[in-house]
C-alpha cells in the first residue's frame, strides 16, 4: 500500500471545486471572500467539525500493518522527492483544531504570508486543517509555493482522507507512516547550501504539535539539524500559550536535567509576529519586510466576520 494521492482540485471563476469519490464537482466556497480587516483573507469556506462529530466513510484510508520496512523507506523516498521538486523552506507545526474563527488562526495567516515573502521560500506543513491551513493560506495569498505531508489520521476535519480541499495533488503526500511524515518535515528545513532560507515555526498546539516540537529541538541539540548551516527555530508564544511550558523548562535547569541557558539557545521565543519577522530578518541579513499594521494582536481582531 503506497501513499494516497489526491485528485487535483479545479478552480473556476474564483471558486474552489473538489472532485468527490463519486466524480461530481462540489463547490466548497469562494476563495475570493473579502474580509473587513486591513488585509484580505482569501479563504475557502470550510466546515470545521468537532473531533467527535466528524466521520469519514467512502474516502477513508485502509491502514494495514506494514509487512516490510521497505514500505516505510519507499514513503520516505517519496517525501524527499517532493521536497526536491518544491524546494526547502519554512515548516509550520501547529494545532489542527483552531479554525478560522480563532485569533491564533488569523495571526498564523498573517505570519505565513509575511514569512513566505521575506524568505521567498516554500511553505511546508502537515497539510491539515487549523493552524496548518492558516499558514498554507497565507503563503498562497503571497503567491509562494506550498507543500505538505498529510497524515491519514488528524484530530479534527479531513480525517482519514486522501483528499485535500484545495491543494493540487502534486503539492502534497498523504503519508501512511508517521515516521515518513516526520522525515519529510525535518528534511524540508535542513539547509544544504547557504542560499537556502528555511525555518521551523512552532505554533500553539496539542500533543501532536508538542511531539514534533521536542523531536526537532532534540535534533538541533544533537546537531542533527544545523550542524553545517544553522536553522532558525521559532516558538510562537501567542497570548502566553507556551508560558507554562517555558516555566517547566526553566525548572529543568534547576533540577540539572538541562544545562543553564541550553533551551534558550535552541530556539527563539516570539510573543508576536513582529518579533518573529525581525528575528528572521536579522538571522538571514535581509531587508525588513513591510509589516503594515501590527499583526492581528489588537483587541478588535479576535475572529473572522
Amino acid at each position: 500500500m503506497g501513499f494516497g494521492a489526491a485528485t487535483p482540485s479545479t478552480s473556476m471563476a474564483g471558486h474552489v471545486f473538489l472532485r468527490s469519490s463519486h466524480q461530481k464537482e462540489v463547490m466548497l466556497g469562494s476563495c475570493l471572500r473579502k474580509e473587513t480587516w486591513r488585509f484580505n483573507l482569501n479563504l475557502p469556506k470550510l466546515n470545521y467539525q468537532s473531533r467527535n462529530s466528524f466521520c469519514c466513510k467512502s474516502e477513508s484510508i485502509d491502514f494495514e500493518e506494514r509487512t516490510s520496512p521497505y514500505e516505510v523507506k519507499k514513503e520516505i523516498d517519496q517525501c524527499y522527492e517532493l521536497i526536491h521538486r518544491l524546494g526547502r523552506g519554512a515548516v509550520y507545526l501547529g494545532s489542527s483544531r483552531m479554525g478560522p474563527e480563532h485569533p491564533h488562526y488569523i495571526k498564523t495567516f498573517e505570519l505565513g504570508s509575511k514569512i513566505a515573502t521575506l524568505l521567498d521560500c516554500t511553505t511546508w506543513s502537515g497539510a491539515g486543517p487549523g493552524l496548518m491551513d492558516a499558514a498554507t493560506q497565507g503563503a498562497l495569498q503571497a503567491g509562494k509555493p506550498v507543500g505538505g505531508f498529510k497524515i491519514g489520521r488528524e484530530a479534527g476535519e479531513w480525517t482519514a482522507s486522501n483528499f485535500h480541499p484545495y491543494l493540487p495533488s502534486e503539492s502534497y503526500l498523504t503519508c501512511r507512516f508517521f515516521s515518513a511524515r516526520k522525515h519529510g518535515l525535518v528534511d524540508a528545513v535542513v539547509r544544504c547550501k547557504s542560499s537556502e532560507r528555511t525555518a521551523v515555526v512552532a505554533l500553539p498546539g496539542g500533543i501532536g504539535t508538542l511531539d514534533e516540537i521536542f523531536e526537532i529541538m532534540a535534533l538541533i541539540q544533537l546537531e542533527r539539524i544545523g550542524s553545517q548551516l544553522p536553522v532558525p527555530f521559532l516558538l510562537m508564544n501567542y497570548d502566553s500559550f507556551y508560558s507554562n511550558l517555558l516555566e517547566f523548562l526553566n525548572d529543568c535547569e534547576k533540577w540539572g536535567t538541562v544545562s543553564k541557558n541550553e533551551v534558550s539557545s535552541l530556539w527563539k521565543v516570539c510573543n508576536n509576529n513582529s518579533e518573529a519577522l525581525a528575528y528572521l530578518t536579522e538571522f538571514y541579513g535581509l531587508s525588513p519586510v513591510e509589516t503594515g499594521r501590527k499583526d492581528s494582536e489588537s483587541s478588535e481582531c479576535r475572529s473572522l466576520p
